[in-house]
C-alpha cells in the first residue's frame, strides 16, 4: 500500500481498479471502488470524485461498461421526492476475452519453440490482460513441456530475419543440435569446424507446434526449412537475398505460404508432385486435416478409398509410415 498519494494520480489509480479487479462477471459500484482506493492505494475519494474520473476515462476512449439505475430521493429542502440516476456496476472491457486468452496462453505453453522462462514472461503478460479472477482459473494449464528449447536467442531471431526478410537480404547463422549429454551444441563439419548456414530468408511458419525458416540454402537450387529454435548467431549479409521465383519447384511464382504449408505438412523439403494413395476409410479426416479440402477421393469401396493429392514427396512417406498398415501409396508422381 502506498503511504500517500497526489490526487492528480486519482484517476490512474481507478484505471488499475477496474484492469484489476473487475470484468462482466466482477463489476464495482462506485463504493467498492471507493474501499478500493482506500485499502490498496491509500487513497480518499468521495463519490462525485469517482464518478468525474470515471467518465473523463470513458471520454478518453477507454472501454468501461456500466449500469443506469433509477433512483427516488427524498430532496431535504423542498421534501418531495426526486427521480434521478445512479451510474454503477462499473467494469473495464477487453480486447480479448478469457477464452481467446486461455488459446493463446495454451499455444504457448504446448509449443516447443520457445525457451521456457521466455514462454513464462509472455504468458503473465497474457494474463495481465485479464482480471486477477482470471489468474486462478489458470492453475490447470501451469504446466511447461520438459522438451523445450535452450536456446534463447529466438526473438532476437525473429527480429533479424524479419528485418532481412523486409530488405530482401541473405543471413548467415549457426545451427543447434542435440548430443548425448542432451545438451546443444553448434552442428560442425567432418574437419571438426563449427559449420555456417548462408540462406535466403522468405517467411516464418509454425507448425505442429514448433517454428520453421523457410528459406534457399546457397548451395541448392530448392526450398529448405530449419527450426528456429535450432539457429543460433544469426547474422543479415549484404548480399541480395536470391528470388523465391527462381527455385526449382517455384514455377516463377513467388512464395504462396497457405499452398507451401498445404504441402509440407512435416515440413521436410523435397520435390512436390501428385501422389495417390489407398486408405483405410477411417482415416478421410486425418487426411482433410492433414492435406486439406483439396485431396480427391476415388473408388470408394467397404475396403478403402484412393486419395489424390498434390504434396511433398516425404510428407507422403511420412504420412503412409504413420498409418501402416491402413495406407499404400501407389504412385506418386513428383514435379522434382
Amino acid at each position: 500500500m502506498y503511504a500517500k498519494q497526489p490526487k492528480k494520480l486519482l484517476i490512474m489509480n481507478i484505471l488499475d481498479i477496474l484492469q484489476r479487479y473487475s470484468d462482466e462477471k466482477h463489476r464495482l459500484s462506485q463504493r467498492e471502488i471507493g474501499d478500493l482506493l482506500r485499502s490498496r492505494y491509500g487513497m480518499t475519494a468521495d463519490r462525485k470524485a469517482i464518478k468525474r474520473n470515471l467518465m473523463d476515462l470513458l471520454e478518453y476512449g477507454f472501454g468501461i461498461e456500466y449500469t443506469e439505475k433509477p433512483r427516488s430521493r427524498l430532496n431535504p429542502g423542498t421534501g418531495q421526492l426526486e427521480e434521478n440516476v445512479v451510474l454503477t456496476d462499473f467494469y473495464l472491457t477487453r480486447e480479448f476475452t478469457d477464452a481467446e486468452l486461455r488459446l493463446l496462453i495454451g499455444s504457448l505453453l504446448f509449443s516447443q519453440h520457445l525457451p521456457r522462462s521466455q514462454c513464462n514472461a509472455l504468458v503473465e503478460k497474457l494474463k495481465g490482460l485479464s482480471s486477477q479472477y482470471f489468474r486462478s482459473h489458470m492453475k490447470h494449464m501451469s504446466k511447461i513441456r520438459e522438451d523445450q528449447t535452450d536456446n534463447r536467442q529466438l526473438f532476437l531471431n525473429i527480429e533479424l530475419l524479419d528485418e532481412a526478410i523486409e530488405k530482401r537480404k541473405k543471413v548467415a547463422f549457426h545451427y543447434l543440435e542435440y548430443r548425448t549429454d542432451k545438451r546443444q551444441y553448434p552442428r560442425i563439419r567432418s574437419d571438426g569446424s563449427v559449420r555456417e548456414y548462408v540462406v535466403s530468408p522468405y517467411q516464418m511458419a509454425a507448425k505442429e507446434g514448433k517454428y520453421y525458416l523457410i528459406c534457399n540454402s546457397d548451395q541448392y537450387d530448392d526450398v529448405a526449412n530449419y527450426r528456429m529454435d535450432r539457429i543460433c548467431d544469426l547474422i543479415i549479409l549484404e548480399e541480395s537475398a536470391r528470388a523465391f521465383e527462381t527455385l526449382k519447384g517455384a514455377g516463377g511464382c513467388a512464395l504462396n505460404l497457405e499452398d507451401y504449408m498445404k504441402r509440407h505438412v512435416y515440413m521436410y523439403a523435397s520435390g512436390d508432385g501428385m501422389a495417390r494413395l489407398r486408405i483405410a476409410p477411417f482415416l478421410v479426416s486425418d487426411v482433410i486435416d492433414l492435406f486439406g479440402k483439396d485431396v480427391t477421393f476415388s473408388d470408394e469401396n467397404d475396403d478403402g478409398i484412393t486419395v489424390t493429392v498434390y504434396t511433398n514427396e516425404m510428407s507422403i512417406e511420412q504420412f503412409a509410415k504413420s498409418y501402416v498398415p491402413h495406407v499404400t501409396i501407389l504412385g506418386p508422381r513428383l514435379c522434382g
